[in-house]
């Protein structure tokens, strides 16, 4: 058996880069996979198809995060997921792993923005937790994706860093609330980690300055990522809760 036979998740933000990489990690361990998705169908789509191709399951939810309705609309799907492709409606794994970053100078961002980053990477995470916690048994995980940017400072990226210091804290206070029940929750922090979607890791130069920032002398792939968040959802983790998790390859370090 696979450590998360039996098991269900939902990973949000799953249609590419390190949620599509999570998503797939997850489904081969044995979990039914929820690959939720915002606009890119098609995207989604494919990372189901890799999923079933590792002979593993999934399916996909879509709903657009940050917005009015947001939390009702997955949970609506979800449960529908879950009843045709699983014995009963129930979550044992969220990987809160979806979110937008800023990318503007702090003299220039505007409260618009500010809203936008915080409904997208704290407000949905936040509610999705309140609203799953009736379907999450005894002994889930939680895991959220935060981010180096809580550590180092990068002044373009103040207000995506403010998001997900938040999320932190949804970790950190969870996992003291939900502790009676066995549920961990906790943060997992990436470095610079190729997405897949952004051209600068196709540019050598600034690949290489990239790298040098790593203790490893490499940016992160997807899957630097999967590997800690499979362990954080297996059995094997059971006694960490409200962590946060460098895994930014030795970024953090200096």
């Amino acid at each position: 058996m696979s450590k998360l036979d039996n098991k269900t998740a939902l990973v949000t933000g799953a249609s590419r880069g390190i949620g599509r990489g999570i998503a797939e990690r997850l489904g081969r361990d044995g979990a039914l996979v929820a690959v939720h998705y915002s606009n890119n169908a098609d995207a989604a789509e494919q990372t189901v198809k890799n999923i079933t191709a590792a002979e593993g399951r999934a399916f996909a939810v879509q709903a657009e995060l940050g917005i009015p309705g947001d939390i009702d609309t997955l949970y609506a799907q979800l449960q529908a997921g879950l009843e045709e492709h699983a014995d009963k409606v129930e979550l044992d794994i969220l990987v809160n792993n979806a979110g937008i970053m800023g990318g503007v100078a702090p003299e220039e961002i505007t409260p618009e923005q500010f809203d936008q980053l915080v409904a997208i990477n704290a407000k949905a995470p936040l509610f999705l937790v309140q609203r799953l916690l009736s379907v999450i048994p005894d002994g889930g995980r939680i895991i959220n994706i935060s981010s180096g940017l809580t550590r180092v400072a990068n002044p373009a990226e103040v207000a995506y860093a403010m998001t997900k210091a938040a999320v932190e804290m949804i970790s950190l206070h969870y996992a003291r609330h939900l502790g009676p029940r066995g549920i961990t929750v906790n943060s997992v922090a990436p470095g610079i980690t190729n997405n897949g979607t952004n051209p600068v890791f196709d540019i050598p130069e600034a690949r290489e300055q990239m790298a040098q920032l790593s203790a490893f002398n490499r940016v992160g792939e997807p899957e630097d990522i999967a590997d800690v968040v499979a362990f954080l959802a297996s059995d094997d983790a059971r006694w960490i809760t409200g962590a946060f998790i460098d895994a930014s390859g030795g970024t953090l370090l200096g």
